[in-house]
């Protein structure tokens, strides 16, 4: 057996590892957090007093225009000299969370306003308030135009997580950066950790082409009737 693929076999259960303590778990808790933030913030800037739309209008813009290495670095390393001290994970966890939360915000706006204005007539025509049209009328159909964009918002996340490693987050890169200090293989275990990386966005893939399938099949079906 090669040199190269033995050291690949040694690592691989480390990695995997990694990948399932700490990357996953990072990915879904991040991405949770994220989306009900997206969703207050959006419902914040369509309906909110003036001074709460200013307000997460500059979370968005601040978040969106900044890049999520500079996010993690602030809150990680930043916040300790105002006395703000958190581990890595948590650090990486409300990084993660308030950079998903600004760019998802967008794509939940988006798609309300999309929908069209009859469909709040209907609504209220039927004696509905503004939240059981929102959320009996409007949120149906504007999920499933928002699944696609918000799969991939995160499957992004499951590859932007690599950046915890710089907080020290023991995640799938940090684990390949440790390994590679000691067998001094960086080729290998980086091309290693970049094909466990593509195995859990192509699984993510496809289960969003199969969420995306029953969707339609469901709004074909809700049409029909």
């Amino acid at each position: 057996m090669p040199a190269w693929l033995h050291l690949m076999g040694e690592s691989l259960w480390p990695l995997l590892y990694a990948g399932l303590v700490f990357t996953v778990p990072l990915t879904l808790v991040s991405f949770a957090i994220g989306l009900a933030l997206a969703f207050i913030v959006a419902l914040l800037r369509l309906f909110g007093p003036t001074w709460s739309v200013a307000v997460v209008r500059f979370y968005v813009w601040l978040f969106r225009g900044s890049p999520l290495l500079v996010q993690l670095f602030v809150i990680f390393y930043g916040l300790p000299n105002v006395g703000i001290v958190l581990d890595p994970l948590t650090a990486a966890i409300i990084g993660f969370s308030l950079n998903v939360g600004a760019y998802n915000s967008e794509v939940i706006r988006g798609v309300i306003e999309s929908i069209p204005k009859g469909q709040w007539e209907a609504a209220y025509s039927m004696g509905m308030t503004r939240a059981q049209a929102l959320r009996r009328a409007i949120l149906p159909q504007a999920a499933r135009v928002a699944l696609p964009p918000l799969s991939n918002s995160f499957i992004a996340l499951v590859k932007d997580t690599s950046l915890a490693a710089v907080l020290t987050v023991p995640e799938i890169f940090q684990a390949a950066q440790r390994i590679a200090s000691v067998t001094y293989e960086p080729l290998i275990l980086y091309t290693e950790a970049a094909l466990i990386y593509l195995v859990f966005s192509s699984v993510l893939s496809s289960a969003q082409v199969r969420l995306e399938r029953r969707f339609g099949r469901h709004a074909l079906f809700t049409s029909g009737s």
